[in-house]
């Protein structure tokens, strides 16, 4: 599926596709439709993140409005693309607080981004849904925002367990995205590898458009570490894998959950090998729902799916199940995520949110290895 740099887009799901899409610059949401705003990178450096969201957003629509809708009326979402710009995330703000028909809104990508428009979505009193949002102070804003992502308070301690305990790692080099969330990232590993007993030996960060990672590589090695870790999406993690190995290092690598795709192990191909990283879906969890996810996914678009497409599903889902049973009102359906529980999802065995920190609850997370090209589970010995 290729998007040809819309402003703005109106979905209602995959049936949509075979009628075209129109593209309406300015457009607003429609009367006769419940309507999701989502502030997305639809252009841009990281477009193929909301490329993949997308995906998800239309399987899980097309599933949705044949079953009904909500209570019979049409569930649709609009998306302005943002570019993964914090300037561009507050114009989309104004524009979707502004629109009556928008009833919640879903993104951004990124915590810095979706962080700037943050105060102006508490203010409006329209609940923004970052489920991709892990840095830990995203919710904190206050009660109309909430994230089905997992904080980096809590991955990055688990991450620092699995290096040290699993993986043997005792001194390790970090490379990270040097934006608000790598560092944020980084820094949460420092503090806990160390706790563990562990050493960092160097920490670089990089710029999200850098290609070039080989003096960046020269100087984390100079501190003779025994384990590289990469807080990275899996475009520049794939990157940064390829040319660790093509320097001729065989160090483990563990890179946090984001750099679990299959499109990681395409653009780092057999440099893939050996690679850890963590995630809350794999295709190779047995579930029900993960499973039927993954063979509708796959019959719908023909690849498989990543973690950003299972996120982009189970968000749509999660919204229509409380627009559902508690209103589609603003007000209702920030009342309604405190109080959904026990939902199953692909991403969470079932989704019920801490009401305070505005997380989902319980998370469980799963170590991965990719053997013979494929990521398999990974159980340490």
């Amino acid at each position: 599926m290729h998007l040809n740099k819309p402003h703005l887009l109106t979905r209602r799901g995959l049936g949509g596709l075979a009628l075209g899409l129109a593209f309406a610059t300015g457009a607003m949401a429609q009367d006769d439709a419940i309507t999701i705003g989502v502030t997305a990178p639809v252009t841009g450096p990281a477009a193929q993140y909301g490329e993949a969201w997308v995906e998800g957003f239309d399987l899980a629509l097309e599933t949705i409005n044949a079953e009904g809708g909500i209570n019979g009326t049409p569930l649709e979402y609009v998306i302005e693309d943002s570019q993964n710009d914090p300037r561009q995330a507050v114009a989309i703000a104004q524009k979707f607080i502004a629109d009556p028909n928008i009833v919640v809104e879903a993104g951004d990508l990124s915590s810095t981004t979706s962080m700037a428009a943050s105060p102006l979505y508490q203010r409006a009193g329209l609940v923004q849904f970052g489920f991709t949002n892990s840095h830990p102070d995203f919710t904190k804003t206050g009660d109309y925002i909430w994230s089905s992502a997992i904080p980096q308070s809590q991955e990055q301690p688990l991450l620092a367990e699995i290096a040290y305990n699993d993986l043997g790692m005792r001194k390790v080099a970090v490379l990270h995205l040097n934006t608000d969330w790598g560092t944020t990232a980084k820094n949460l590993f420092v503090e806990s590898f160390e706790a563990l007993g562990g050493e960092i030996v160097a920490a670089e960060g990089y710029l999200p458009e850098e290609k070039d990672f080989r003096a960046t590589i020269t100087r984390v090695m100079s501190g003779e570490p025994d384990g590289i870790i990469l807080e990275s999406y899996y475009g520049d993690g794939a990157l940064v894998t390829r040319q660790v190995r093509e320097a001729g290092i065989e160090l483990p690598i563990l890179g946090v959950s984001s750099l679990y795709s299959p499109d990681f192990l395409d653009l780092a191909g057999e440099f893939a090998e050996g690679v850890y990283t963590t995630t809350y879906f794999a295709p190779n969890i047995p579930r029900p729902e993960v499973q039927d996810f993954i063979a509708a996914f796959e019959e719908a678009y023909g690849h498989a799916p990543n973690s950003f497409n299972a996120m982009a599903y189970d968000t749509m889902n999660i919204l229509a199940a409380v627009m559902r049973e508690y209103g589609t009102s603003r007000e209702e359906i920030k009342d309604g995520l405190g109080q959904i529980s026990g939902l199953p999802s692909v991403i969470f065995r079932d989704v019920t949110f801490d009401v305070e920190s505005r997380r989902v609850a319980g998370p469980e997370i799963t170590t991965l290895v990719v053997e013979d090209g494929e990521f398999a589970i990974f159980e340490a010995e």
